[in-house]
């Protein structure tokens, strides 16, 4: 069964295409990452696979069921979203941020159960928050807020987790620690990840399968190494990129090519 299966999405705002007769599957249990330049639809698609945004017209399935026949409840307890902005706006700490993750498996009254408050501990021991759990999000570095979020999400106990742009921001010891947790949780829990994200080297390192987008459509689906090419990045984004061998071993590199450089290619 695959975990997320869509056919011929097309999507517009007035009379602006964003996604045009998009097909694609994801397998379930893997790290599926979308790329592409600004504006190619990579977050309008997670947000449909989301549910937070109706198709003009196609078929999405998730977990084999058509997206339209989940409820709310029923899709929140299956798919779980790390958007990009974490609101600080709201005085919640920690614990109770984590603890909304339960919302969807509560009973009518909505009252959490011991059961629920140690899934949330558990979320938080895994994602190395719980020393934090009684900050307040808005004392939180952006590293620190980001992974509560994902606390959160983790919380849901869902089969699919779609992240926006996690690591936006973020350093490079806090990019590699999110990418870690995501690669634990989905290996460990065979867990679906589906991300975007538009650092082309984070994406080869820990994709199974990388979406390269463009315009709305797709370019390209397959292995980092297929997809991330010397000529194809350059039609997608318009810009010179050197691809050679990362030194870990069989992994693509993508490296811009300032100007003053570019004689090296020639």
């Amino acid at each position: 069964m695959k975990a997320v299966a869509a056919s011929g999405i097309r999507l517009c705002y007035g009379e602006k295409p964003i996604l045009q007769e998009l097909s694609i599957t994801v397998d379930e249990g893997d790290f599926f990452v979308l790329i592409g330049p600004n504006g190619a639809g990579k977050t309008s698609l997670l947000n449909i696979m989301a549910g937070l945004v109706k198709a003009g017209s196609g078929e999405i399935e998730i977990l084999g069921k058509p997206l339209h026949a989940y409820s709310r409840k029923a899709l929140s307890s299956v798919v779980a979203v790390v958007p990009q902005q974490v609101p600080v706006h709201f005085p919640f700490t920690v614990a109770d941020t984590v603890l909304m993750g339960r919302a969807p498996h509560l009973g009518l009254l909505g009252i959490e159960q011991e059961r629920d408050f140690e899934i949330a501990r558990e979320a938080m021991a895994f994602t190395d928050v719980k020393h934090l759990a009684h900050r307040r999000l808005d004392q939180l570095s952006g590293g620190e807020r980001q992974r509560v979020i994902i606390a959160k999400a983790i919380c849901q106990q869902p089969r699919i987790i779609l992240l926006d742009e996690p690591t936006a921001s973020l350093d490079p010891a806090h990019q590699t620690r999110i990418m870690d947790l995501m690669e634990r949780f989905r290996r460990e829990q065979r867990i679906t990840v589906v991300m975007v994200s538009h650092d082309l080297n984070l994406a080869a390192l820990y994709a199974d399968r990388l979406l390269l987008m463009k315009e709305g459509s797709v370019v390209q689906v397959g292995l980092p190494r297929d997809v991330l090419t010397d000529q194809r990045l350059k039609e997608c984004y318009g810009c010179d990129l050197m691809v050679d061998e990362n030194p870990l071993g069989g992994i693509p590199r993508v490296t811009p090519v300032p100007e003053k450089f570019r004689f090296l290619k020639t």
